[in-house]
């Protein structure tokens, strides 16, 4: 299974993120199918299409497609994405880590001697610095 994805994200009362193609082999396969989703792509709430205008942002990786309906305007972005992290199976982190392999953790004691790391017993959310 590949790990590239194209995707679309919106807002329509709550911002959204759908996946268009999942499971692409290459971000070359990713972008042709971006390019084609740009010109395809129908949003779920049934938009009569008139027109439909598509800009490409300076990345080239990903796009703001406008479609006028005969009642609104639908404004989305169409965009690529690679898979680098997945909990359920680990060899995606680490072939997305660029030193080829997974971090060593800090806390040698916070293992097990099985080789597994102990799982706390709260939450370890993570606060973005400045919050």
């Amino acid at each position: 299974m590949g790990n590239w994805v194209v995707i679309v994200q919106y807002d329509n009362d709550t911002y959204r993120t759908e996946f268009i193609r999942r499971g692409l082999e290459t971000k070359e396969q990713a972008l042709e199918e971006l390019g084609a989703a740009v010109h395809t792509y129908v949003p779920s709430k049934h938009v009569v299409e008139q027109w439909r205008q598509v800009y490409r942002f300076a990345d080239q990786e990903s796009y703001l497609v406008v479609i006028k309906g005969r009642i609104t305007k639908w404004e989305c972005t169409l965009r690529i994405a690679e898979l680098t992290s997945d909990t359920n199976v680990p060899a995606v982190s680490e072939r997305a880590d660029p030193e080829g392999g997974a971090a060593e953790p800090e806390d040698s004691a916070a293992q097990l001697e099985d080789g597994a790391a102990e799982v706390p017993d709260e939450p370890q959310d993570r606060i973005p610095p400045g919050y």
